[in-house]
């Protein structure tokens, strides 16, 4: 008769990986993407920004003369996107088996 610990690590846990690993990403992906909430309410000094809050404050900062920044723009929305990206592509696995096992049919 298998105990409690057993039937947890081989029934439950196998099962709710993928649920658990879908809800990680869908999480991650939400906090690095914050913008209004509390970055934006408590955060004040430049140096404290978070990538979101950088980005919008180099798209808002006045030229000064110079050339346009629209390509460090592009830079850095590309560097913000890439963990993003790592993240997905490392967890994709999990994802869609968790997305398959939901139970949603289409």
């Amino acid at each position: 008769m298998p105990n409690s610990l057993q039937i947890l690590f081989s029934i439950l846990v196998p099962l709710c990986l993928p649920a658990m690993a879908t809800v990680a990403i869908i999480s991650f992906i939400s906090r690095w993407n914050e913008f209004l909430l509390e970055p934006l309410i408590y955060l004040s000094s430049k140096e404290n920004y978070t990538i979101a809050l950088g980005l919008r404050f180099f798209q808002t900062v006045p030229n000064d003369a110079q050339e346009p920044r629209d390509q460090l723009l592009m830079a850095a929305s590309l560097i913000m996107t890439a963990p993003v990206l790592v993240i997905f592509f490392a967890c994709q696995r999990y994802f869609i088996r968790g997305i398959v096992m939901s139970g949603i049919k289409g």
